[in-house]
């Protein structure tokens, strides 16, 4: 070959080499544009395949185009699928093209037009008469549909809003086809929150449409420590399982439990050792039950009763006589059992089966349940899985009720403080102790009715229900109290009589009607730690309320001088009277004291109770019990007497919830018997306590 041929072979080869990657790059310029052009086309052709289907939009045929749609994807399928269910679609009845319209003017003669648009494109095709297109409607089915449909679309929305929303949707009808961009989601999703929503999502979807049992595990596992109603939901089936009776335990089968009937088993109990692995609720089957599965299945003959052996003679009975027996002589079980027996051997009745015989058939077969998933490792998994957390659902239900009652403790607390200090300090049994927290419920009632603002109005509320129930409280003692020292049942019998005038006297003035006292927003609601305990924000600010009273009582008793000196006064009067301290001053303003905070008490109470004018009446008997219990005249023994009283009443209804009145009763019985051991209370207080 000469060097002139091979120079020109190599020219040929680096202009077709230039030629190769010019027509490359005319192509990825082209491409591009060609593309939309084409899917542009491709689409409508889909639209106008299934005209007739799209504009009938029954939910009965809708299903084949919807999922044509969503295989095509795209922008366009989006913004069509949104467009049918928000029924902005309409079509030109002669063309059957797809179109969006909108009112236009009308004709000279008045007639209406629409201006229209082509669905796809958006591009205007312009104005016809309105009879000349048709608004497509669909159903309310027909839109839910479309809602799943959209569901992959809209997971890569940018709007966070809208895949929440999309999020919900999927939820309520998660398809297999949902499955794959839900999990393409999930990697590309930023929002915390939204991601662990569908990653939940994602596992429900496997555990309804999974086909890989491993991945199902997996999935199932996940769930472990999640708390929500709807985990809890959706693994409740998967453990559904079928009771079933055969002579052996079958192969291939995914065992649930085995049962023997006339007594509670566990399940594994006499089985196989995979059987305890997987777990299951314990089964209770009666022998009867037992039996009649076994007739049902074939597996015995049926049982006759002394009812349809009769029946069964009664019909065999001719002319007096039932086969050889004469009807006459039927006159006891032996005598039937025998006549019937003869017809047995004639193949004119079925068998008799004695009650042993039962008992015997039913104990050489073997019962047991079956999952209805085949699976026992999925089955395993969500067993071991929803153990765990109902045990978690059961530790947080006991600290949920040891919430509630440390919350009820902290209202008897308050209730009560104000009835110990007075009580403790001076002696009195004050009946009218409910009504002064009645007083200041009211209080802050009117201070609504006047502020506007809830929170600035309950802020006034506080200091001016213990102004108010202070004042009363300073009358009361100097008009009545001061009279009976010393005379404990007149005392009594007078603060009863001073309780009915005020009940009376606030339902002349505010009426019968229960009054809100309403709470400020931000005590709306409540603290959730998860699905299972919850506690209400009103509760959680009368507790702290109650913890700042503790510590204000603690302080105004230990570190002032009305403190000291109402402590002198408590241990010994008379010294105190000669240490110029004046005791019947002291008792004045210690029942006013008292009664102030069983106004400030009131106020609290009213927020999430009613107001109306027996409210001090319902906490008076468990304000006097906390006081007793814990020690009279005592802030400690007070504290330690409501959490106990608190308790032992949210106890009580917990183990009988349907019946208030009967937990009651019990605490009293209770409390009675405690006293009969401690009469001094839990913690008792020195001085006038000893006097006595």
């Amino acid at each position: 070959m000469s060097p002139g041929s091979t120079s020109s072979d190599g020219l040929h080869t680096v202009h077709r080499f230039i030629s190769a990657v010019l027509a490359a790059l005319v192509l990825l310029v082209l491409i591009p544009a060609i593309h939309p052009a084409i899917a542009k086309a491709g689409f409508e052709e889909l639209l106008q395949a299934n005209a007739g289907l799209i504009a009938k939009s029954s939910s009965k045929t809708v299903g084949p185009v919807l999922e044509q749609l969503r295989q095509h994807g795209g922008d366009e399928a989006e913004a069509f699928l949104t467009r049918w269910q928000a029924k902005e679609l309409y079509f030109i009845k002669k063309t059957g093209q797809f179109v969006l319209a909108e009112k236009a003017a009308k004709t000279a003669s008045g007639k209406k037009q629409l201006l229209i648009r082509d669905a796809v494109t958006g591009e205007e095709i312009g104005i016809v008469p309105a009879k000349s297109v048709r608004q497509i409607k669909p159903n309310s089915g027909v839109r839910s549909k479309i809602a799943a449909t959209l569901v992959p679309f809209q997971l890569g929305n940018p709007d966070p809003a809208i895949r929440e929303t999309t999020l919900k949707t999927l939820l309520r009808d998660i398809q297999p086809s949902h499955l794959a961009p839900l999990k393409a989601a999930i990697t590309r999703e930023k929002v915390p929150s939204l991601k662990s929503q569908m990653e939940k999502a994602y596992v429900f979807g496997m555990l309804a449409h999974g086909t890989d049992e491993a991945e199902v595990e997996g999935a199932i596992r996940s769930l472990a420590g999640d708390l929500s109603l709807d985990v809890r939901a959706a693994l409740t089936p998967v453990l559904a399982s079928t009771v079933s009776v055969a002579t052996k335990l079958p192969d291939g089968v995914n065992i649930a439990r085995v049962i023997i009937p006339g007594r509670t088993t566990r399940q594994g109990d006499g089985t196989a050792g995979r059987m305890s692995a997987i777990g299951g609720k314990d089964a209770e089957m009666s022998v009867m039950a037992a039996y009649d599965m076994m007739v049902a299945q074939g597996l015995a003959p049926p049982f006759v009763t002394r009812g349809m052996r009769d029946e069964a003679l009664v019909e065999a009975a001719i002319d007096g006589r039932v086969g050889s027996f004469a009807v006459a002589d039927l006159d006891n079980d032996n005598a039937r059992d025998a006549a019937y027996q003869q017809l047995v051997d004639q193949g004119r009745a079925p068998a008799l089966v004695s009650a042993l015989q039962r008992q015997q058939a039913v104990e050489g077969a073997i019962f047991f349940a079956f999952y209805d998933n085949p699976s026992p490792l999925v089955t395993g998994a969500a067993h071991d899985v929803l153990n765990e957390i109902q045990t978690r659902v059961a530790l947080y239900k006991y600290l949920d009720l040891l919430l509630d009652a440390l919350s009820l403790a902290s209202i008897y607390f308050l209730a009560a403080i104000g009835l110990a200090i007075t009580f403790g300090v001076m002696r009195v049994i004050n009946m009218a102790h409910g009504e002064f927290i009645m007083m200041g419920a009211y209080t802050g009632y009117v201070v609504q009715l006047l502020v506007p603002g809830y929170t600035l109005s309950i802020a006034i509320a506080v200091p001016a229900a213990f102004i108010v129930t202070f004042a009363a409280g300073v009358a009361m003692e100097r008009l009545v109290i001061r009279h009976l020292y010393k005379r404990p049942l007149e005392t009594l019998l007078a603060t009863f009589g001073i309780s009915i005038a005020l009940q009376q006297l606030a339902k002349n003035i505010f009426g019968t009607q229960a009054r809100p006292l309403t709470a400020p927003s931000w005590l709306d609601g409540a603290f959730a730690v998860n699905d299972v305990l919850a506690i209400s924000n009103i509760r959680i600010a009368i507790f702290c309320l109650a913890l700042m009273f503790l510590g204000l009582l603690l302080y105004v008793m230990k570190r002032t001088r009305f403190g000291l000196e109402t402590r002198t006064v408590t241990q010994n009067p008379m010294m105190a009277a000669s240490m110029g301290i004046n005791p019947d001053r002291i008792n004045m303003l210690t029942f006013g004291f008292g009664s102030g905070i069983a106004g400030i008490a009131g106020v609290a109470i009213g927020l999430y109770s009613k107001v109306t004018s027996e409210l001090g009446a319902d906490y008076i008997v468990q304000s006097f019990m906390t006081v007793v219990v814990g020690g009279v005249g005592n802030i400690w023994g007070t504290l330690a007497g409501a959490a106990m009283i608190g308790s032992l009443q949210k106890g009580i209804e917990w183990f009988n919830p349907s019946n208030t009145l009967a937990a009651q009763t019990y605490m009293i019985i209770f409390i009675i018997l405690f006293i009969q051991f401690r009469p001094r209370g839990i913690i008792a207080q020195r001085g006038r306590a000893v006097e006595t």
